[in-house]
């Protein structure tokens, strides 16, 4: 018997919050990630992790509160514990290898392609992972052509995502790349979600273990979303961020010319005269007139 799916048993409202996590991850991530390139000197290692951290926490929270709207009419819903902190950790260090990789290594296409493909894979995995965690009185079958699409969605956009992560510096830019990663991330989640078909058992005990939607996913949910308000702060408070290329300027000190110096000009000096220990022709008084010169 087939089960009956609702994926948006809260209407609109899991899907736009979804949105806006997996936006606001992309944003702060793409942030960090320029923050290590417009100064040299800054903490990179440091940037960059906390780049990772943001668009994968973006990503996990955005799949889990999406699935707070997943519901089977015909029977209860069961998470993992387990797996769904392991999904979060999956996330995170997929996202961070595809980071650095590009951090490091810059923007060439050898990086690019394989960094997008490691990252695209593993936020497939975190995907497919957070959906083991879920237990229910059935089986959940997948189609094969739609999870290919879905894990395809992922890898382009991680790739776009990474490519923006380094190309991308100004403000207003970044906004817009960062809706674009959330249009990408949550259209791969969605894509994911119609391969699922549900067989329920002939059985109607309830054997399986595990808490519910909202008593495990939103206690959880507390704190990837707090790290990312946290995270938010730091970019806001940070001036190198804030001003861009502006007045801050997108060259490290170690990149930036050395500054220039007015002096005043000087006036040559003529080389003095020797001293003959006599004054100066223009000091001397005018010879005083000898009495033939006097009139009688």
């Amino acid at each position: 018997m087939q089960g009956t799916i609702d994926g948006f048993s809260y209407g609109f409202v899991t899907p736009v919050a979804a949105y806006i996590m997996a936006c606001l991850g992309s944003a702060l991530g793409l942030r960090c990630v320029v923050r290590t390139l417009l100064n040299q000197d800054s903490w990179k290692p440091g940037w960059l992790a906390l780049g990772a951290a943001a668009i994968g926490c973006g990503i996990w929270t955005m799949h889990f509160i999406a699935m707070i709207g997943f519901q089977v009419e015909e029977t209860a819903v069961r998470y993992d514990i387990g797996l769904t902190v392991t999904s979060l950790a999956v996330a995170i260090v997929v996202v961070g290898i595809g980071v650095f990789v590009v951090g490091y290594r810059g923007a060439t296409p050898a990086a690019l392609s394989a960094a997008g493909i490691v990252t695209g894979l593993g936020v497939a995995a975190m995907h497919y992972l957070g959906m083991a965690a879920l237990h229910l009185n059935g089986t959940i079958r997948y189609d094969t052509m739609t999870v290919g699409l879905s894990v395809v969605i992922a890898i382009v956009a991680a790739t776009a995502a990474l490519w923006a992560a380094v190309s991308i510096r100004g403000f207003l830019t970044s906004l817009g790349a960062s809706l674009v990663m959330g249009v990408a991330v949550s259209g791969m989640h969605y894509t994911g979600m119609a391969a699922v078909s549900v067989h329920l058992h002939e059985t109607s005990g309830n054997t399986w273990a595990g808490d519910s939607p909202t008593s495990l996913l939103l206690p959880m949910l507390i704190g990837p979303i707090i790290f990312l308000l946290l995270a938010a702060v730091v970019v806001m408070f940070d001036p190198l961020l804030v001003l861009g290329d502006g007045e801050w300027g997108a060259k490290s000190p170690r990149q930036q010319p050395a500054r220039q110096t007015h002096q005043i000009p000087q006036i040559p000096q003529q080389p003095a005269a020797p001293h003959t220990g006599q004054r100066p022709a223009s000091w001397q008084r005018p010879p005083a007139p000898t009495r033939t010169d006097l009139r009688l």
